[in-house]
């Protein structure tokens, strides 16, 4: 069992820049392919950005290219979402997942169903 640990949620203003981490547990992080997706309140879960597990590929959905960048710290068992001009349609619950399910160092799933673990989520609130 994987446990995931979100932090560095908060409120700040429209073009504000905040950095969430997330810290697994256990040893086989670097086995992992990593992903954060967001949840706003009535709206579908969205995917974010994955990042897989030897780092050599991330993926971003289309309403934060350019402005998130997802990383991957296997030292630190911790994956990153750095978002920078944030807006306040980026308000929601921010989870990060690990998916032990790629079968190549470099695959993404830049949807939900693949992911085996999910963290308890970290609050992000963009005001106007």
């Amino acid at each position: 069992q994987v446990q995931l640990v979100e932090s560095g949620g908060g409120v700040v203003q429209a073009g504000d820049s905040l950095r969430l981490s997330c810290e697994a547990s256990g040893r086989s992080f670097s086995r992992y392919l990593m992903g954060w997706f967001r949840q706003a309140p009535g709206k579908e879960r969205e995917f974010v950005a994955a990042v897989s597990r030897s780092s050599t590929t991330t993926n971003y959905g289309d309403s934060v290219k350019g402005r998130f960048t997802i990383s991957k710290d296997n030292a630190k068992n911790t994956v990153y979402l750095q978002m920078t001009s944030l807006r306040p349609e980026d308000t929601g619950v921010y989870h990060c997942a690990a998916s032990t399910r790629a079968w190549g160092d470099g695959e993404i799933f830049n949807f939900a169903e693949p992911y085996d673990y999910w963290g308890q989520g970290t609050q992000v609130n963009v005001s106007s």
